[in-house]
């Protein structure tokens, strides 16, 4: 496992939350609660998957599995 590309995937992870929050805030203003949830599910789920993959390989490589350069 790359250190860098680790550091991009958490960087992708906060901005795809960032991302899910924003559209979720500003879909509220223009409309109904539910279709702007709607519209900011597909980013939120897409980071709690990455947060999921990113939780694995940091405890693989703690435990020594997985080799980190």
């Amino acid at each position: 496992m790359r250190r860098n590309a680790f550091v991009s995937r958490s960087i992708l992870l906060f901005a795809l939350v960032a991302a899910s929050f924003v559209v979720l805030g500003f879909g509220r203003l223009v409309l109904p609660y539910r279709v702007a949830r709607l519209l900011a599910a597909p980013l939120l789920f897409a980071g709690a998957v990455l947060a999921v993959v990113l939780v694995a390989q940091a405890a693989l490589a703690a435990v020594g599995i997985l080799d980190v350069d």
